[in-house]
């Protein structure tokens, strides 16, 4: 197969408007490199992180086309023959010239900034990530507010809040931002509006996290409240324009909203809620923890209340609290981040957000959208049939709208 990178003036076209600083022929592949693998890997794929981090973006994307047969990339990045295998059979169905450009196209158009770990704008906390830290950043406001504060805290919680909730994390968050602290959050209904707006009202800095492209406002209702986070502050996304946010995606996304906080504070969950994963990431990266009590009644603060109870969450009242937990020494909390979360983020939710309830799918177009290899998706879709949560019919596959197996 012949070399994927276009020559470096047609590069340096490409990537001009979307990134600050000199462009040089070698630093123009080198990020169109980087972008294309942000489109073939999903979210925080280590075996990714692991080839780019041993050859650099350009030299691995080249091995993964040439097929690496004499082991020289694999060995170098300690991947087994089978992760290797497995890793080129979910990346090379999105390898698609049209669709890395038509992602920098749309970038160009919503006036997005790129960055990498070589730029001087990155946050430096991502790389306690490891592998799975993300190869890029598009950037939809300014650059500078990932990076403005000294301090910045997470404040997450339910989508389906309470009155109380809400309140709590707009005291919260606008008496922080009095401190100087910035606020990070991932710009969903509930607890992380609220938090955002109060922030903004307060004239802070605020970033929001996005699961799908950052051209993008999503959810759609917020689609103000993200114009008004990226004119002062910024909205940022690890996945190319143009990508839709599914389920993976968003609990991939919550590894980044631990990351770049120095805290995180739950200030209502449920006992299954998404900001429990959030909780789970930051207690693996030995971030303090916080949780808002709530009425021992509520269902909406029944996670906050066993993050209290069974994962060492300090008790949150106030702004005073979480200005202490920014002040507590970085401990390892006891239970490992799995534990924390019930709700497994394993390859089936992938294969289910590539799944439509209405259309039919062939299996390769589930495996681009999953970024699985076709063998491991059509493994999954047979076990998705029998738990009755997939269908197969003559034009494919689609998901079941109920959990009673079905034949066809």
């Amino acid at each position: 197969m012949k070399d994927f990178l276009p020559p470096a003036a047609q590069a340096r076209m490409l990537l001009g408007p979307l990134v600050r600083g000199e462009l040089d022929d070698e630093r123009a592949r080198r990020l169109y490199a980087t972008h294309t693998w942000g489109c073939l890997s999903e979210p925080g794929d280590g075996v990714a992180g692991r080839l780019v981090g041993a050859l650099g973006a350009e030299a691995a994307l080249a091995e993964v086309i040439r097929g690496g047969r004499d082991g020289i990339a694999r060995d170098a990045a300690s991947l087994t023959a089978k992760q290797w295998s497995d890793a080129r059979a979910r990346w090379l169905p999105r390898l698609e010239t049209g669709d890395v450009r038509l992602a920098l196209e749309i970038a160009r158009r919503a006036g997005l900034s790129a960055i990498t770990p070589e730029d001087r704008g990155w946050p430096t906390s991502l790389s306690d990530l490891g592998e799975h830290a993300p190869l890029m950043l598009w950037v939809r406001g300014d650059v500078g507010a990932l990076t403005r504060s000294a301090r910045a805290v997470a404040i997450v919680g339910a989508r389906a809040a309470t009155s109380y909730g809400e309140h709590v994390a707009m005291e919260l968050s606008a008496e922080l931002v009095g401190h100087g602290v910035s606020i990070v959050s991932g710009a969903a209904y509930g607890i992380d509006g609220a938090a955002h707006r109060a922030a903004l009202t307060a004239g802070g800095t605020t970033v929001a996290l996005l699961a799908g492209g950052a051209e993008r406002a999503y959810p759609t209702g917020h689609e103000r409240l993200i114009e008004q986070i990226a004119a002062s502050g910024a909205v940022v996304s690890e996945s190319p324009c143009g990508t839709s946010p599914t389920r993976w995606r968003f609990l991939q996304r919550n590894r980044l909203i631990a990351a770049l906080s120095d805290a995180t504070v739950v200030v209502e969950a449920g006992w299954r809620s998404g900001s429990l994963n959030t909780a789970g990431h930051a207690a693996a990266l030995a971030r303090p923890l916080g949780a808002v009590p709530g009425p021992v009644t509520s269902a909406a603060s029944a996670g906050c209340h066993r993050l209290l109870r069974e994962f060492d969450a300090r008790c949150v009242t106030g702004a005073d609290d979480v200005l202490e937990l920014l002040g507590a020494s970085q401990t390892l909390f006891d239970m490992p981040a799995a534990q924390v979360v019930e709700d497994r983020t394993d390859d089936a939710t992938r294969v289910r957000d590539a799944m439509s309830f209405r259309s039919w799918r062939q299996p390769t177009d589930i495996a681009r959208r999953s970024g699985l290899a076709p063998a491991d998706v059509a493994a999954i879709l047979g076990l998705l049939a029998l738990d009755g949560e997939a269908v197969r019919g003559a034009e494919g596959w689609r998901r079941a709208r109920s959990g009673v197996p079905v034949t066809r």
